[in-house]
């Protein structure tokens, strides 16, 4: 299933409300002694995560097929960063790494329920969840790492989970609960995400790769030490102000810029002067939106609303964006 992304939550009693996790989507296949782990893309993933492979030998049930979302919990949130470190070419690496932090499954449905339930994917998703209910309850072993996502059918409690879990929450998923399972298209499957702002310190810029224009904004925020940190970069600035907007960042060329973590260097698909960065005094504050910020950075490029020189860059600090991070994952998934 795939999902159109939408402004707004659709409300009404034919929809259907889950969580949507950072992490890998997964397609989970078991055939007697025979596990298979499939990416969005079709791609197997089994051997970057052992941990799981044998969670699912551990079920009961010797043949089932189950869609879901792989994630890594770190203490009290899940790390995208971690996650990403899975895919590597070393066994040795990943074994490693799936003991220091083992990752969960979370299972959000049930596609095919094996002996005792095939062709689910037949059948309407409140008929499939609560079959996943059952199955969950009954054929996984307790301190498992396979998940059960939660959901609801009411609005008001799928808008308190953005509100509760702020950014440690990717978003909701709104689903038709009368629609069978919808692989490969985007029928009846919806995904709204809760933008949010942030009051960020240029702390340097880059070129754009065609033309001598500035690029892209490099953000930084500070944190308790005084250190200003690099956390992302915004790169809508509209073509009738590159310009003027370039000579006002040129006058305020000044190393160090960033005196914690910097930006990274110039990589194969950037010029020489398009990957290199320019550091800037800390003068100048923008207010951005981003959709999610993990890692001590904002996952993806931000997006550039205005700029704000009613507030000292000093007041920028980490803890406004941290804070929501660290709301727990914990709160919707049981330990247990």
């Amino acid at each position: 299933m795939e999902a159109t992304l939408v402004s707004e939550l659709p409300a009404g009693p034919e929809w259907h409300y889950e969580p949507k996790w950072d992490g890998f989507r997964c397609l989970a296949f078991r055939r007697d002694a025979t596990v298979d782990l499939r990416s969005k893309a079709g791609q197997p993933l089994g051997r970057y995560f052992p941990e799981v492979v044998a969670a699912l030998l551990d079920v009961r049930e010797s043949s089932f097929v189950l869609d879901g979302e792989l994630v890594v919990p770190v203490g009290k949130m899940l790390s995208f960063d971690e996650l990403l470190q899975r895919i590597h070419p070393a066994e040795s690496r990943v074994q490693m790494l799936s003991r220091e932090h083992p990752a969960l499954f979370v299972v959000f449905d049930l596609v095919d329920g094996g002996r005792a339930g095939n062709r689910l994917f037949e059948r309407p998703l409140s008929e499939r969840r609560d079959a996943l209910e059952k199955f969950m309850a009954t054929q996984v072993p307790q301190r498992s790492l396979l998940r059960l996502s939660p959901s609801t059918r009411d609005f008001r409690k799928a808008t308190e989970w953005l509100r509760s879990l702020g950014a440690g929450l990717d978003g909701i998923i709104a689903k038709r609960a009368d629609l069978p399972y919808q692989s490969g298209n985007r029928h009846g499957m919806q995904k709204y995400k809760l933008e949010r702002t942030a009051d960020c310190v240029v702390g340097g810029f880059r070129y754009s790769s065609k033309g001598g224009t500035v690029g892209s904004l490099l953000l930084g925020l500070y944190d308790d030490a005084g250190l200003l940190h690099h956390v992302g970069f915004a790169s809508n600035i509209r073509a009738a102000d590159r310009a003027s907007l370039t000579r006002s960042l040129q006058q305020l060329i000044k190393p160090p810029g960033f005196t914690g973590r910097a930006p990274g260097g110039p990589s194969r698909w950037s010029t020489e002067r398009s990957g290199e960065w320019q550091p800037l005094a800390p003068k100048l504050v923008a207010e951005v939106q981003y959709d999610h910020f993990s890692g001590d950075r904002f996952r993806h490029g931000t997006r550039f609303l205005r700029w704000r020189p009613d507030k000292p860059p000093k007041q920028c600090l980490l803890s406004q964006v941290a804070q929501e991070a660290a709301r727990g994952y914990a709160k919707l998934l049981a330990t247990g």
